[in-house]
């Protein structure tokens, strides 16, 4: 094992934050650094985000008010106008919370591997490995369950608009192929056109700021005289889901909470943007922020505007583009309108593509899959990027489209699986960081200028209840009583094969060859000196 590996060994020195501290010289790129190559890092990946196209691509990424509209299928059979505003608030105080844990975490060590690399760090010595090596799983298996639900999203608004302009017979294969052609643009963007995306990324989050304001200004002219009242906006509750109230609401929260995760999207990027220790942190906070505010006007707006509650729920458009064909009266109106949320599907699709393989880059560098890890590991010479980590990516995205032919509550399995498997990955560091305190940074974050301070514990506290809470409730199946498998939430099933998966995984190789992420002092100097 290498010195850089052994980081529980500090007692032989302070771990150095510097590249010359390696005898490793930069080398100026434009305004930013470009690193040489190392060992274990056969090509290095380019510099090419800065402050404002990753926050483009996190905005983007979490694209909140799209999202939760895209799912209010979710959401108004469990709790109405109750939980879709005030749910809202709960899941943006939610989000913000881990944000914030994170966020401190990412500024005292920005590192591309993210929560895994985090927990190495982190956890006790006895835990490294293991506990590394878990929490890798739960955050890879989360991200490409968040590729799917781009695409499941936007083969949904797709279809919607195929339906609205001539009716026929659904089949669950029509919007199979829809999900895998979002699915093959993702996939085609990031192999070749790796110098488009930081452009891309800026244009993202334009069309989405863009987007909701010229629907919000449509939406009201065209509803104008015919508002809903303030009580139907704001107090009314709507179950229909079987269960009790108080379940029904949390459930709920699947939509919102939903629209607001991914925000750790930055921390994955940090070997391709500038002054990653601070920027990454801002561009969390700064997301959820902007995410959780114009996804509530959003909602207000379309409740506001919202005619007939029945035809919403039951519209084979789906509920979005049935809000938007109501208020303008016109399927022209209404086809126009929902060509902003494809478009940010595509986006979407796009970006989380890029986190997710960067994601399992740095994952697969460290023999996280086992012997599937080096196959995986080469970023290609020419195209720089990791051809395939992008395929395997997509690959398994393609897998979890076959939900879609299965279950006629495929929505809600795409979407619980992304979360549950993301706040686990979320709720281990978060954990450590409560336990241990300054302990837990191993003496890596001496360089540090920002801290929660006296309010960590409250803060970090507040964030693991609302995991632990949400993270159980979203295996629950969204109605009862389940007559059929169709009805079932097949994310049980997701969760399971991945826990199988991973733990054969680890007593197969990992626990022998897996020794957490290597060179582990340099990528941290690479993330402090950038």
């Amino acid at each position: 094992m290498t010195k850089e590996q052994q980081v529980w060994a500090h007692e032989e020195g302070t771990p150095p934050h510097s590249l010359a501290d390696y005898g490793i010289k930069e080398k100026a790129s434009g305004s930013a650094l470009v690193k040489p190559a190392f060992e274990g890092h056969q090509v290095e990946l380019e510099r090419n985000f800065s402050m404002l196209s990753a926050l483009g691509l996190a905005f983007a990424l979490l694209n909140s008010w799209t999202a939760m509209s895209a799912s209010l299928s979710v959401v108004l059979p469990s709790g109405g106008s109750v939980s879709m505003l005030w749910g809202l608030l709960t899941s943006a105080f939610g989000a913000m919370v881990m944000a914030l844990s994170l966020a401190e975490i990412t500024h005292n060590l920005p590192m591309s591997g993210g929560q895994y690399d985090w927990t190495y760090i982190m956890a006790p010595a006895g835990y490294k490995n293991g506990l590394s090596f878990f929490t890798g799983w739960m955050a890879n298996a989360g991200w490409i369950a968040l590729v799917a639900t781009a695409s499941s999203l936007g083969a949904n608004f797709v279809y919607g608009v195929a339906y609205l302009w001539k009716e026929f017979e659904p089949a669950p294969y029509q919007n199979f192929l829809l999900y895998l052609a979002f699915t093959l643009w993702a996939t085609l963007l990031n192999v070749f056109g790796i110098h488009l995306l930081p452009i891309v990324d800026s244009t993202a989050g334009l069309w989405s700021l863009v987007g909701i304001v010229v629907v919000i200004i449509t939406l009201l002219a065209c509803s104008s005289g015919h508002y809903q009242p303030a009580k139907d906006v704001f107090a009314r509750w709507t179950n229909t889901t079987g269960w009790p109230d108080g379940m029904a609401f949390i459930l709920g929260l699947l939509q919102s909470t939903f629209g607001l995760t991914g925000f750790d999207a930055v921390t994955h990027m940090i070997e391709e943007m500038p002054r990653p220790s601070k920027n990454a942190p801002k561009v969390m906070v700064i997301a959820v922020i902007l995410g959780s505010t114009t996804s509530f006007v959003f909602m207000v707006v379309i409740l506001f505007c919202l005619r007939d509650w029945d035809e919403v729920l039951t519209s084979t458009t789906g509920p979005l583009l049935q809000v938007y064909y109501q208020a303008t009266n016109s399927k022209i109106g209404g086809t126009c309108l929902i060509v902003f949320n494809i478009g940010s599907m595509l986006f979407a699709a796009q970006g989380l593509t890029t986190v997710a393989s960067r994601m399992l880059l740095s994952f697969v560098r460290d023999r996280g899959l086992g012997k599937l890890s080096r196959p995986l590991e080469p970023v290609h010479p020419k195209l720089k990027v990791p051809v395939w980590c992008i395929l395997f990516v997509s690959g398994w995205v393609g897998c979890f489209g076959l939900i879609e032919l299965g279950s006629s509550v495929a929505l809600n399995a795409i979407l619980s699986a992304s979360l549950v498997f993301l706040q686990i990955s979320y709720f281990v560091p978060i954990f450590l960081l409560l336990i241990r305190g300054d302990r837990a940074f191993n003496n890596y974050n001496n360089d540090a200028v920002w801290s929660l301070g006296k309010w960590r514990r409250p803060i970090n506290a507040m964030a693991l209840i609302f995991i632990t809470v949400t993270t159980v409730v979203f295996l629950f199946p969204p109605f009862i009583p389940v007559t059929s498998a169709s009805q079932m939430n097949f994310v049980v099933v997701v969760f399971g094969i991945v826990m199988v998966m991973c733990l054969a995984t680890w007593l197969i190789d990992g626990r022998k060859h897996f020794n957490g992420p290597s060179d582990l002092n340099m990528r941290l100097a690479m993330g402090k000196e950038a």
